[in-house]
Parts: C-alpha cells; structure tokens; sequence
C-alpha cells in the first residue's frame, strides 16, 4: 500500500513512520509512506497555504490553490483508490472503514489545519471523510495516523500473528472479550477456571460470552446477544 500524506507540518509524522507498527510495515515492505509539505505549493514568497474567511468570523482557512496544485499533481503521477479527509464534521471511522481501506492499493489522506478547509476542496477533491471522535483537535494529523494505523494493521503480513487482527473489537459487532496471561492468581483474584481447562470449544463459549456481556455493558449501542453473566 502506498500512502500520501499532505500537511502543513510535515515533520510530525517522523517518529511515528520510524518506530512502531507503521515502522515495521515498511521494513516488510507493505507500505511506502511519502509526507508532502503543503507550504511547497504556496503562495507568494511566504508560500501562504491560509486566509481569511469570506463573511468575517475568527480563524483562518486553508486555500484551495495549494491543496489543488498538490493533490493534482499526485493524481496525474498515478492512480489513487480514495483521497480522504479526517473532519469532525463526518461519519465516525469504524472498523468497517478500515477493512475496507485495508484493501485498497493507493490512497491520499489530507490533513486539515487552521479553522477550515475551503469548501471547494471537499466538494471537488475528496471522496472519503471521516471523524474519529465528538472532539476537535488542532489538525488533520493526530487523525491520520490514527486511521493509517487501524488500516495497516489489517494488511496480511504486517502483524506477526495475522488472526489477531480478525478477533479484535468491532471485527465482530462487538468488544473484545476479557484476556488473562500469567500468573493464574494474583493479589487474590484469579483466571477462570474454564481458561485453565484446555477445553477449547468450552474457552470458546466463555470468550464469546465474555465479549457479549462487554458490549452490553460498555457500548450498547452494537449489537450483541443477551447472555447470562455466569462464566466470570
């Protein structure tokens, strides 16, 4: 997969391509990242990338000029599957989001700054955009690689164990269930007995109990059937 990233502030994505998950997926050869800085198609000798509104009002808006010059000039480079913009002001990114950009080969993700993005842009550019949350940040690119990550993940390959992925929260319309690791008991509480058994289709049932009872509790909004509260 290769990604293009635009933003104002390029540089913060350096440690981030270089530790971690998006690191790895790089070194296996799964993703190519390329950063563009959007001051490099400003305007004047400041390379301006921002102005005022129309209307009055605070804050200052992105202008079209750059973000068009850049954003065309990568399209007529190659083909790309999606060209997305993080906005609180769209549908909430959710794990079907991401499996579906899992699958995708080249895609742009446009990082918004300031007060707003010309509407133009968005109208006439952008074909996917997404929020991550009831919450405004200061721009695009604490989202970016929020969703970069939650795509990357899923791309066959990147993680060590690659079922990981398919049994993690939402995969499923529900939470996770609760996990356990050693030691059996610690401070006086203890692992179930059912995950010390070896019975794999009886530690089946209680982790898809487990993760039901989660949902309903946690997030009632998905979907997730009623059980019995026994299996703790």
């Amino acid at each position: 997969m290769r990604i293009d990233v635009i933003s104002v502030i390029p540089g913060f994505f350096d440690s981030a391509l270089e530790t971690g998950l998006l690191a790895i997926a790089r070194k296996k050869g799964h993703l190519e990242v390329h950063v563009h800085n959007l001051h490099d198609d400003g305007l004047g000798s400041y390379h301006a990338v921002d102005d005022a509104p129309f209307g009055g009002g605070a804050g200052m808006v992105l202008r079209p000029e750059p973000v068009f010059a850049c954003i065309e000039r990568l399209q007529a480079e190659r083909e790309y599957d999606a060209v997305i913009f993080p906005t609180p002001d769209a549908v909430r990114f959710d794990q079907k989001a991401a499996n579906r950009l899992s699958r995708m080969k080249n895609l742009i993700i446009l990082c918004g700054h300031y007060k707003a993005l010309d509407e133009r842009v968005r109208r006439t550019l952008v074909s996917m955009e997404f929020s991550v949350g009831d919450v405004v940040v200061s721009g695009g690119e604490i989202p970016a690689l929020f969703l970069m990550d939650a795509v990357v993940r899923l791309i066959p390959g990147v993680l060590g164990d690659g079922e990981s992925a398919l049994t993690d929260s939402f995969q499923g319309g529900m939470l996770d269930c609760a996990w356990y690791t050693r030691p059996p008991e610690f401070r006086g509480m203890k692992v179930p007995d059912v995950l010390l058994s070896g019975h794999h289709a009886k530690i089946e049932q209680w982790r898809e109990q487990s993760a039901s009872q989660r949902t309903r509790e946690k997030r009632p909004d998905l979907s997730g059937e009623e059980v019995s509260e026994d299996f703790e």
